[in-house]
């Protein structure tokens, strides 16, 4: 499992880094867990651009992850390591007892063959890809797929290679120290899946050409300060001149290059500390 450098016979192979896809045991998904993705690329429901530089792409099926292991206490043994093109991380097919199939998230150490289990009420055996409620989770434990509400299945600590840390637990909350370096208060009955999500090298892939772009479905991004200024507040202006504004905006006049876009306020009294805190020595 890792990436590999390709040799530069041709400009775009230069410096593209892909992954070796070693880790994949089964090329073709569970039909039976799989639905029909349908593009808008980019568009509303009236038909109108709404998010830019989205389009084309190459044609996926989307697979039914089970984030919430809501099937309890019942063992259920890894039958293949698969690709997603819907995510970062890679998924692993598992089977319970009674023939039923689902996909999870594949945390880094799951192999082939390997039994796990989702416990409702006890404590599991501390390894990777078991899940159970935080409470039941000894402090520096490495966790991911987290719930933010009890039942409501994991919603973040999804993507290649991440993981948080249970550092506290006091009345009823677990303290979780995120990827970012943010330290959030999650409630102990919310539920979580031991270890790291796997495919961990995700961070190091460099695309090496524009069209591998276009496959993901990436369209061209074009500079304000290229645009004239009926297109964009930064546009205009002799040969290669500047933003010209102090304050770089959107082509709506909004702030951007830096400015907040934090909006879920209600959760400000859960976060301990921000991941831009200063730590003072």
């Amino acid at each position: 499992m890792g990436v590999r450098k390709l040799k530069p016979r041709t400009p775009s192979m230069r410096y593209a880094i892909l992954p070796d896809f070693e880790e994949i045991t089964k090329k073709d998904p569970e039909r039976s867990l799989c639905v029909a993705l349908k593009k808008c690329a980019g568009r509303g429901s009236t038909g109108r651009i709404t998010v830019r530089r989205q389009g084309g792409g190459h044609k996926r099926l989307y697979r039914l992850v089970d984030f919430a292991r809501n099937k309890f206490d019942e063992p259920c043994k890894v039958e293949s390591v698969e690709y997603d093109p819907n995510r970062t991380s890679r998924i692993a097919l598992v089977r319970y007892a009674d023939n039923e199939k689902r996909y999870i998230i594949w945390p880094k150490g799951v192999n082939v063959g390997d039994e796990l289990i989702s416990t409702s009420e006890s404590m599991a055996e501390i390894k990777p890809g078991n899940a159970m409620k935080l409470k039941y989770m000894p402090l520096g434990t490495m966790v991911h797929n987290v719930e933010l509400n009890p039942g409501k299945g994991g919603t973040f600590i999804r993507s290649a290679g991440s993981s948080a840390q249970v550092q506290a637990k006091e009345k009823g909350v677990a303290q979780l120290k995120m990827p970012s370096g943010e330290i959030r208060n999650v409630s102990m009955q919310c539920r979580a899946t031991i270890g790291q999500v796997g495919f961990s090298e995700h961070n190091l892939l460099v695309i090496g050409k524009a069209g591998r772009n276009r496959w993901l479905n990436k369209r061209p991004k074009v500079r304000g300060v290229a645009m004239n200024p009926v297109d964009h507040p930064h546009g205009g202006g002799e040969g290669r001149s500047g933003q010209g504004n102090p304050n770089p905006c959107t082509p709506w006049g909004k702030p951007t290059k830096g400015g907040k876009t934090r909006r879920k306020k209600n959760t400000d009294s859960l976060i301990v500390r921000r991941r831009n805190a200063k730590i003072s020595k």
